[in-house]
Parts: C-alpha cells; sequence; structure tokens
C-alpha cells in the first residue's frame, strides 16, 4: 500500500469516527449503495478483504458517477470498529459529515489533486465533442436561412 493511500485510509476512518457520533453513517454495502444512489453520500469507504469482492465492486463505479469520494480500507474490522459495532462492515456511508467536514475537505483536497491530472487528459476529448456540436448547430442554422431566402424567392 502506498503512503498516500494509507493516509487517506487513515482520515476516513478518522471521518468515520467523528461522522458516527456527530453526523450520520450508514453501515454495510447495501445501505451505502442506496446512499450513493439517493445523492446523500458524502464519502464510502470499503473494506478490501470482502468476500466475494462482488459485494462492493460496484460502489466505487457508482460513486464515481456521483462524484462522491470512495475510499479503500484494509480490513472490515477496521471498518467496524470506526463506526462504532463489534462486527466487521464491508461498506459505509457518511451522509451528514458533523464535524468532520474538516476531514472530509482534506480528503477531497488529496484526492483532487489526483482527479485533475485525470480531468486534463479527458477535456480534450470533451472540447471536441463539444466543437462538433457547435459545428452541427452553425451549419443547420445556415441551411433554415438559405430555405427562407429560397421561400420568399418562391413568392
Amino acid at each position: 500500500m502506498k503512503m498516500a493511500d494509507k493516509e487517506l485510509a487513515d482520515k476516513a476512518l478518522e471521518a468515520i469516527e467523528i461522522a458516527k457520533t456527530t453526523g450520520k453513517i450508514k453501515k454495510g454495502a447495501n445501505e451505502a449503495t442506496k446512499a450513493l444512489e439517493r445523492g446523500n453520500a458524502k464519502l464510502v469507504a470499503i473494506a478490501k478483504d470482502v468476500s466475494p469482492p462482488e459485494i462492493t465492486m460496484h460502489i466505487p463505479i457508482l460513486a464515481k458517477e456521483k462524484g462522491v469520494p470512495c475510499i479503500e480500507i484494509d480490513t472490515k474490522e477496521e471498518l467496524g470498529v470506526a463506526a462504532g459495532i463489534k462486527v466487521g462492515t464491508s461498506a459505509i456511508a457518511i451522509i451528514a459529515e458533523g464535524t468532520a467536514k474538516k476531514v472530509l475537505a482534506e480528503i477531497n483536497k488529496k484526492l483532487g489533486g489526483e482527479k485533475k491530472e485525470e480531468e486534463k487528459a479527458e477535456k480534450p476529448k470533451e472540447e471536441k465533442a463539444e466543437e462538433k456540436k457547435e459545428e452541427k448547430a452553425e451549419e443547420k442554422k445556415e441551411e433554415k436561412k438559405e430555405e427562407k431566402k429560397e421561400e420568399k424567392k418562391g413568392e
């Protein structure tokens, strides 16, 4: 595990511990998925040691679609302890951060640096697609103008 990953995992666990008392969290893969789908999740943490992995496989994808940070934690037990439960849990979603806002902001800042590099690579494609749409719109406008001119000539 890279140092940055461990640091992010620790920050996520800290945020979960704070949010469980001053905010609101959802425990388990199903609850975390629902929170993401409803747009309520501020952060999602999933355990790496979930078996079978299909239980949480969809969560990072859904989190990315929703723009929610998703952080992997080494074990279910670590997640369970952070959530204040006696058993391990596969996933946790923070839906109300409470006083964990500052910690979440730090996590987003760290993840933001990584995301910006990814966005730079994706932007040119998006810009090209937008330019093509604009060009097509201009062509349609020109065609309509020509049609109107011809209609007036015909009258």
